[in-house]
């Protein structure tokens, strides 16, 4: 049973998409075993609440250090059993201690199709507007593995979804959302779930059958 933690800032919807895939069986093997945030007062934790999950909040700029912020994550991470974190719609940095601790047990789900709209600067939507701007027809989501880079490690799954001459940066979120992260960050999670995902240096190799 693959026990995950999701890591969360705001209202929680790819939490709920979460939540609804195992309730369904979508996503299978796997448990949620804690809701970590680095926001106080945000929906996600009464989504958690709601389901019975235990949740916490934990934010960096609370300590004095990040080691001792470092060392208090990972301690509630290892006293929860956690096998993969989940960074679901989470606006922070993560240390680069924690990633060496966790390496490819780490996953993000991006608004778009990586490498376009990626890297520092490019969250929320901010990236629905860059793709309007440039005059796109064409965005997405991604789920990756998470590195020391922004939105640079490994990918292993993209969605593509079609960009309206109507759209506007509300608009086009809310269909990523709905069309893309909501679809293969449940699928990305049941795949590890199952032993379906291998790195090999840069490259994800995915078994779907």
């Amino acid at each position: 049973m693959l026990n995950i933690a999701v890591f969360v800032s705001g209202g929680g919807t790819n939490l709920q998409a979460i939540i609804d895939n195992i309730e369904s069986g979508n996503i299978t093997n796997t448990k949620i075993g804690l809701v970590l945030s680095n926001k106080r007062d945000v929906y996600a934790l009464e989504r958690a609440k709601k389901h019975n999950i235990p949740a916490r909040v934990l934010t960096c700029n609370e300590y004095d250090n990040t080691d001792y912020y470092c060392n208090d994550l990972i301690e509630l991470l290892e006293s929860m059993n956690i096998d993969l974190i989940v960074l679901a719609g989470y606006l922070a940095i993560i240390p680069k201690r924690i990633i060496d601790r966790y390496p490819n047990r780490i996953i993000n789900v991006h608004p778009s199709l990586i490498p376009a709209f990626s890297g520092k600067g490019y969250y929320g939507l901010k990236v629905h507007q860059g793709v309007l701007d440039r005059g796109c027809k064409v965005t997405g989501a991604t789920v990756h593995f998470v590195d020391e880079g922004t939105d640079t490690g490994p990918i292993i799954l993209q969605k593509a979804v079609t960009v309206k001459d109507n759209d506007t940066p509300d608009t086009l979120q809310k269909r990523v959302m709905e069309e893309a992260e909501w679809v293969i960050l449940p699928q990305a999670i049941d795949l590890i779930a199952n032993d379906k995902i291998r790195v090999n240096e840069r490259r994800v190799m995915v078994r779907l059958s």
